[in-house]
């Protein structure tokens, strides 16, 4: 059985810095929960100046999760939270009925250089979660499990894989688990979730014997016991989930079941409505409500 329906190649986007951006997709829009995936980096951004900050900007409908290989960010949110996220970490903020956050580079990281390479995934919630109240959870790399099998070093970031748990709280079944496997090494991926990829961070992969080179988001098929055996030594990140339990809308940072939804988050950003976006503590700029 061919395990393999949909090979993606990232598009480039520019949101001040150029990022790899691999969903969503003309051919694929989601993966399990997962409806928005950039890779960011590595950059190293110039000392003194706000290269690589993202200022306070707004989200309906959805939870963000970042995910660092090298550098830092500062996250700070409407809630109060102020975050560094280091890499390993988990850094889940669920934007439910609104939340506004910011993303900045810290200046010891710009001031040593240290080049700064992540993840940015968006997760829809479910219909019944869309206007839950806005959180955030930090989970330290520590404290997220791992699974070493021969040539292999696993690390299960969210949902449950490899006989192992997350601690990081999901709405909907989900698979997240940072993977990297030496030359020659294999790994076997069961069929436990509906929806499943894998995105090939570095290195060249064998999956059920067909070649997938750096840099593919590779959709495997419902059901495939799936063999993936690497050629040289690589990383991947494996994610997933159940489907969608329906349709979702995408516009901007907003993501919602109906456009009436939509509609209403991008008039309270517009007109700055505090009771809807409230503001966040010590951030003094905030990117406009986009024309398009």
């Amino acid at each position: 059985m061919h395990s393999i329906s949909h090979i993606i190649r990232a598009q480039v986007r520019d949101i001040g810095f150029p990022v790899r951006r691999l969903l969503p997709n003309e051919e694929v829009r989601t993966v399990g929960p997962f409806v928005f995936f950039d890779h960011m980096g590595p950059f190293t951004f110039p000392a003194d100046s706000t290269s690589g900050d993202v200022r306070a900007h707004p989200h309906i409908g959805l939870a963000t999760v970042t995910y660092l290989f090298s550098g830092a960010m500062m996250h700070r949110d409407s809630l109060g939270s102020v975050q560094r996220i280091t890499p390993g970490d988990i850094n889940w903020m669920t934007s439910g009925r609104g939340i506004t956050h910011s993303e900045r580079v810290p200046e010891d990281i710009r001031q040593q250089g240290i080049a700064v390479q992540g993840l940015q995934m968006w997760v829809a919630l479910p219909q019944k979660d869309e206007e839950t109240e806005p959180g955030f959870w930090h989970t330290p790399a520590v404290n997220l499990p791992r699974v070493k099998l021969e040539g292999a070093d696993l690390h299960v970031l969210a949902g449950q894989a490899f006989g192992q748990l997350s601690p990081v709280k999901t709405y909907s079944e989900t698979l997240y688990v940072s993977a990297k496997l030496s030359a020659g090494a294999q790994l076997h991926v069961a069929p436990d979730y509906a929806e499943r990829a894998i995105y090939i961070l570095s290195g060249t992969l064998s999956i059920d014997g067909q070649t997938v080179l750096q840099g593919a988001l590779v959709l495997l098929v419902t059901g495939a016991d799936v063999l993936v055996e690497a050629q040289s030594d690589a990383s991947f990140m494996l994610l997933g989930g159940e489907p969608l339990d329906g349709p979702r809308f995408l516009w901007w940072n907003f993501v919602a079941t109906t456009t009436d939804r939509i509609e209403v988050a991008k008039a309270a950003w517009a007109n700055q409505q505090k009771d809807f976006f409230p503001p966040v503590p010590g951030e003094t700029e905030f990117i406009p409500l986009p024309e398009h």
